[in-house]
């Protein structure tokens, strides 16, 4: 059973340092001290609630990836190899797979996580929620992804506004949900994060005056760049429910 979930942030090395200031910013929690085998991590903490979010440095482009922290990690990894997702790194404490789309996601146990971070107030009122991992996928692997991320989780499936969208909702206060997005064009698994957000031309203007870049609008929702280059989006859902 999932008992907790993690968006992590994967950002370029070369970058990982001024996306943690931002993202410990635009997140209104603080940043860690660097922890993993290479110092590649780095952990945002709420205040009074558990993390669910981390800065990883990676060599690569960056993107971002699902942790899902359950309650008996051994037999959740193989549940999760037999709906198709590969192993790509065992370690004690630790798997790492990919999804049948070549989704990256780590399996973690559950270490009594339970507070949910709180809805963040910004200047003027403005309230934000990172609440959900969108991963984009490519026509002709929706289906099968769809398929996979429903059975492994065994969230609510629901198809979204607009027909590329379906929504997977965990139950209670488990803090991270996930959103599959059918991209028009063939390309490799890849995700972003969103934030649920209040008021989208004040979230902008305060993530602007963060050091992010806006990029386009869309129906709903106004895609950012972060100060190391990373794309993200923030969403007229609703920060306390995520509706």
């Amino acid at each position: 059973m999932i008992r907790w979930t993690y968006a992590f942030i994967d950002r370029p090395a070369t970058g990982a340092g001024p996306a943690t200031v931002f993202w410990s910013a635009a997140t209104g929690t603080s940043a860690s001290e660097p922890w993993g085998g290479r110092g590649e991590f780095t952990t945002l903490h709420p205040e009074g609630a558990d993390a669910c979010l981390a800065v990883r440095s990676v060599g690569g482009r960056g993107g971002a990836h699902l942790g899902l922290a359950v309650e008996d990690a051994p037999a959740f990894t193989a549940r999760a190899a037999g709906l198709g997702a590969v192993v790509v790194d065992r370690r004690p404490a630790l798997t790492v797979l990919r999804s049948p789309g070549g989704q990256a996601f780590r399996v973690v146990p559950w270490r009594g996580q339970l507070v949910r971070p709180p809805v963040l107030t910004g200047p003027g009122g403005v309230t934000s929620r990172p609440d959900q991992l969108c991963l984009d996928v490519s026509p002709g692997a929706f289906e099968a992804e769809l398929g996979f991320w429903t059975a492994l989780t065994g969230w609510d499936a629901t198809p979204g506004v607009h027909p590329e969208f379906h929504t997977l909702r965990p139950p209670g206060d488990v803090p991270v949900h996930l959103l599959l997005q059918r991209l028009g064009r063939k390309g490799p698994a890849s995700a972003h994060l969103d934030l649920a957000c209040s008021d989208l031309v004040a979230g902008r203007a305060l993530h602007e005056r963060l050091g992010a870049a806006f990029l386009r609008d869309g129906d709903g929702w106004t895609v950012m760049r972060d100060p190391a280059g990373g794309v993200y989006c923030l969403t007229g859902r609703d920060p306390v429910t995520g509706r």
